[in-house]
């Protein structure tokens, strides 16, 4: 019986355990398969992007302070970050992967990098 190629339909030569025919079905397949096919998920992912690289561009060195302004100008979203830190001493961090902020008095954000 012969095998034939997920994406194309060609008949697979080579190899007993080769599932495409080509490097660029393969790829293709994949593509598809893995692309964010609803909205929500494209959206959610690109504020996430845009929330990391403000935050990775207003925090060089690995701690720094900022105003609540500066990142709004910048287009910082506050609804979107990807986890909660609290410690034990109730102070909670809001981080976007691995650059994190601390609401601080007077409108001011303490900025962190997590190793």
């Amino acid at each position: 019986m012969q095998k034939q190629c997920p994406e194309c339909g060609e008949k697979i030569v080579g190899r007993i355990d080769k599932k495409f025919c080509s490097d660029a079905c393969r790829n293709s397949f994949n593509n598809r398969i893995n692309k964010d096919s609803k909205n929500l998920i494209r959206n959610t992912n690109n504020r996430l992007r845009k929330n990391y690289r403000i935050l990775e561009d207003l925090n060089p060195d690995k701690k720094t302070k900022t105003s609540r302004a500066k990142l709004i100008e910048k287009g910082f979203d506050f609804n979107y970050f990807t986890s909660i830190y609290t410690t034990k001493a109730a102070t909670v961090y809001y981080f976007v992967y691995n650059q994190g902020y601390l609401p601080l008095e007077g409108d001011y954000y303490a900025l962190v990098k997590r190793e």
